[in-house]
């Protein structure tokens, strides 16, 4: 991984310059405190970081170039599915790490009800949906995973924001009842304090185009992170991508903001929901629901 090579090098080269943490962090300008997270993996350098850093201990030019490498490939991690699940059933673990180190999770979801939010049938069948030739004790543990995740939710040290398309809550992977049963847990879930549900009607202008869910990580400042360090995750088909560079987590942060400034929320989005359930109760009745 190129945020641990990075991680590596750089301390490998302090330790060959002989520089102490504490000198390092004068010469480039941070804190120790930041040496300490960027050598340990948990917090990722700026590219002018890693420059100065290059220059305080006297870096070989070949040796600059591949911190210059290694820094632009950890802005953006790709771990492609193939490999992460190779020797496990799921990464519900991986994710669960991410949100304990954040005090505030923002997703936007688009095509499906987000995992947070999701019933345990309605898991099931999106994670037969993701990998169909798992055997059920795979599925199994991949849905109590996703479960497990779901007693943050319940923490009030964090704060969780969703923002959920029409054609998300629409979307129906099994029987009307199972679709029910999951406004109904969604209605639930938006009465608990620190949670914010809004949603996103069909029938409202758009006002921006995203093409795919995402999730913002605003971390703790205690998980060794820096204060105010935002990261956001997609999901593909292929890969699951971490985004850390500065520039490109602001684009997303402002494409929260263009949706959720026209989102409805409170009493609009349990009206909605209400409106949504009655309807999918009366696919029970229809021969052929749509």
């Amino acid at each position: 991984m190129s945020r641990r090579r990075l991680a590596d090098e750089l301390r490998r080269l302090r330790d060959l310059a002989g520089v102490s943490g504490r000198e390092l962090a004068r010469r480039v300008g941070i804190s120790q405190s930041k040496v300490s997270r960027i050598e340990s993996g948990r917090t990722l350098p700026t590219a002018p970081e890693v420059a100065a850093w290059s220059a305080a201990v006297n870096a070989p030019v070949d040796t600059v170039t591949l911190l210059e490498a290694l820094t632009e490939a950890a802005f953006t991690e790709v771990q492609r599915w193939s490999r992460t699940l190779r020797d496990r059933p799921h990464v519900q673990g991986d994710v669960q790490e991410v949100e304990a180190r954040s005090h505030r999770i923002m997703v936007y979801e688009n095509t499906i009800v987000p995992g947070l939010l999701q019933t345990a049938e309605y898991a099931r069948r999106v994670f037969s949906f993701f990998a169909p030739d798992d055997d059920d004790a795979n599925l199994s543990a991949a849905v109590a995973g996703r479960l497990d995740r779901q007693l943050a939710l319940f923490d009030h040290d964090h704060h969780f924001e969703f923002l959920i398309t029409e054609a998300a809550l629409r979307w129906r992977p099994g029987p009307p009842r199972l679709l029910q049963a999951q406004l109904d847990r969604i209605a639930s879930l938006a009465t608990l304090d620190n949670v914010l549900i809004g949603l996103l009607p069909h029938a409202d202008e758009a006002v921006t185009y995203v093409p795919h869910g995402f999730v913002l990580f605003d971390l703790h400042e205690d998980s060794q992170a820096d204060y105010g360090e935002t990261i956001a995750m997609v999901e593909t088909v292929h890969a699951n991508l971490t985004v850390n560079d500065p520039e490109s987590v602001a684009r997303y942060k402002r494409e929260w903001c263009l949706l959720s400034e026209v989102a409805q929320y409170g009493e609009d989005a349990r009206i909605f929901l209400n409106e949504l359930t009655t309807e999918v109760r009366a696919w029970e009745q229809c021969p052929h629901p749509p």
